[in-house]
């Protein structure tokens, strides 16, 4: 094999991954997303599980790929380590449809008018009409189906590559000495693995056999184990992309390489077995492309079918390897999951979750920072302020991450919904921020004794009670995403505005009969100020929710619009809220 031919193979191998790289990436993105999401969503049965698994993979053309991302899943917490097993097993099956993709490049044409049949033609056809999309198309998802057409172009030609390189080696006798070594078990796996961690990629492994296999060299002995063992060495960049993750992360990526180990042992230990005691004539012949593709597949569907049943005990298993670490404090903030960003809606799901969690924690602080007005306590003060820090986190892990995010390609919705959130996390960061200060005000006065007069307390209950309506009306209708709910809270905090000036007039005269001093005077004036910045961010997360689906951000233009359905539902709230929330001895709000 002369220097020239080591280039041809080297430069096929480089165009064979390039073209599989760019197929699998316009697939994806064709797919937009769903795929992923799909593998999110639908993995609740350990059957579902592995056929999605294998749908995926066989979508994306990389089992490491869809494995790596429910390593993902799994360190973000969106999936358990079951349900990650079983899509793992679908993915290892998944991977040899790409060999079966990879044999049409030994189909011959003929010659004459089938030589127009023949896949080097139509290869270039492919090749033509990609080239003629990817510069044509005006949507981006039509330049993606350019990018498929492309990509298998390429990966076919690569193909075409490697097999005119090789092709001499089939007049070498130390090659074909050197395959002999490979119908060693041991040897031949061993080769295999190590192959494949180099390449990081089982299916241009596999693409390499096939096409040493055009030489018609390989035999059923020496393809086998290296079969065994490009599945085991796949497992390589799953374990690299577990670096840093969780506990759980880690165990997700472990469980691949048990898995293809075990696959390998318990597969070849039977196959060996059997050809010990039958001797199976075949293994001396050779394969072509479909051989390899077809040996590929019933061995990794043979791993599927023995391990299925045995899900629990991979899990124990890999408990056991990988022990549990010392528990994440809440205080930590948000984990994201960075392999998520070139997948916007795998992305905003976890976004999704993780704001959730934040409005949660806010409407907590609040709560508790009235709890602490009504009898202070230093372990509820306490409490208020870890909730104002833990939210700062969660402020400035969500913009980080959704600022990549969004530097990507996203839909007009996925666009929407992010900058809501982003509106969102501002909001309840300074919720918590306000609560805070409600928490210290409540603070001062007990130091400094002070209390409020009878009818100053009994206006603050009546405020109170509408702000914790806002805020909970505010929360319930961010988490279950009800926009009509979300219509009420505006009226809401028009009133408690009202309420606030009405109560601060009302105070003043107070002070002015006497009735209050200025300490008293000064400390609720603030609340009044923090209760009425609560209610107005409030709005604000509310009016995020509204303009998203009016589909364009124009706070408060809504209720300002009298010819609207909603700015009449606003007026209607809004004197159903005045009436509920009237100050005692007074008259009603107009």
């Amino acid at each position: 094999m002369s220097i020239s031919n080591v280039i041809s193979l080297l430069s096929g191998v480089a165009l064979f991954l390039f073209g599989m790289s760019l197929m699998g990436d316009g697939l994806k993105r064709v797919a937009g997303n769903r795929m992923e999401t799909l593998l999110y969503k639908l993995t609740g049965t350990r059957l579902k599980a592995i056929l999605l698994g294998t749908g995926v993979t066989a979508v994306i053309q990389s089992s490491s790929a869809t494995s790596v991302m429910a390593v993902g899943f799994v360190n973000s917490k969106m999936m358990s380590l079951r349900q990650a097993i079983g899509v793992i097993l679908g993915a290892i099956l998944g991977t040899s449809v790409t060999g079966w993709i990879v044999a049409l490049s030994g189909v011959g044409g003929g010659s004459g008018w089938a030589s127009l049949l023949s896949i080097a033609t139509l290869t270039g056809v492919i090749a033509i009409a990609g080239i003629i999309v990817r510069m044509t198309a005006k949507r981006t998802t039509h330049k993606h189906v350019g990018d498929i057409l492309l990509g298998f172009a390429v990966l076919m030609f690569g193909m075409s590559t490697m097999s005119d390189a090789v092709a001499p080696l089939k007049e070498v006798p130390a090659f074909i000495e050197l395959l002999t070594t490979f119908s060693n078990p041991l040897l031949g796996a061993l080769v295999g693995a190590i192959f494949t961690a180099v390449l990081q990629s089982a299916s241009a492994a596999v693409g390499i056999l096939q096409a040493l296999a055009m030489t018609g060299s390989v035999t059923f002995a020496s393809a086998f184990p290296l079969i065994m063992g490009i599945a085991v060495g796949a497992a390589l960049p799953v374990l690299m992309a577990s670096a840093g993750a969780s506990v759980n992360g880690k165990r997700t990526a472990l469980v691949y390489l048990l898995i293809d180990a075990f696959g390998a042992a318990i597969v070849g230990a039977i196959f060996y077995s059997a050809n010990a005691i039958a001797g199976f004539p075949f293994m001396t012949s050779a394969l072509d492309t479909f051989g390899i593709a077809a040996l590929n597949t019933a061995f990794r569907l043979a791993t599927v079918l023995l391990l299925a049943p045995l899900t629990g005990v991979l899990e124990k298993l890999t408990c056991a390897i990988v022990k549990d670490g010392p528990k994440e404090a809440e205080q930590s903030g948000p984990v994201f999951e960075e392999r998520f960003i070139p997948y916007p809606a795998l992305a905003l799901d976890q976004c999704q979750t993780a704001i959730d969690k934040m409005a949660e924690l806010t409407q907590e602080s609040v709560l508790t920072a009235l709890e602490t007005l009504r009898e202070y306590m230093t372990e509820r003060s306490e409490r208020v302020a870890a909730l104002e820090d833990l939210t700062d986190k969660y402020e400035d892990a969500l913009g980080t991450y959704i600022l990549k995010v969004t530097k990507g390609e996203l839909n007009t919705a996925q666009s929407q919904t992010f900058t809501k959130f982003l509106h969102a996390i501002t909001d309840f960061e300074r919720i918590a921020d306000h609560a805070l200060n409600i928490s210290e005000i409540a603070g001062r006065m007990t130091e400094q004794g002070v209390s409020f007069s009878g009818a100053a307390q009994a206006e603050l209950d009546v405020l109170q009670a509408a702000l914790i309506e806002v805020l909970r009306m505010t929360t319930d209708a961010f988490l279950q995403n009800d926009v009509p709910a979300a219509e009420r809270v505006d009226p809401l905090e028009e009133v408690i505005d009202e309420l606030c000036e009405r109560m601060k007039g009302r105070q003043v005269e107070r002070m002015k009969a006497g009735e209050s001093d200025m300490a008293q005077g000064v400390a609720f004036n603030d609340l009044l100020t923090n209760f009425e910045r609560v209610s107005d961010h409030c709005s604000n997360v509310a009016l995020a929710m509204i303009e998203v689906e009016l589909g364009a951000f124009q706070p408060h233009a809504y209720q300002h619009d009298e010819e609207t359905q909603r700015a009449e539902r606003f007026s209607r709230a809004c004197v159903e809220f005045r009436k509920k929330y009237d100050l005692p001895n007074s008259a009603p709000l107009e």
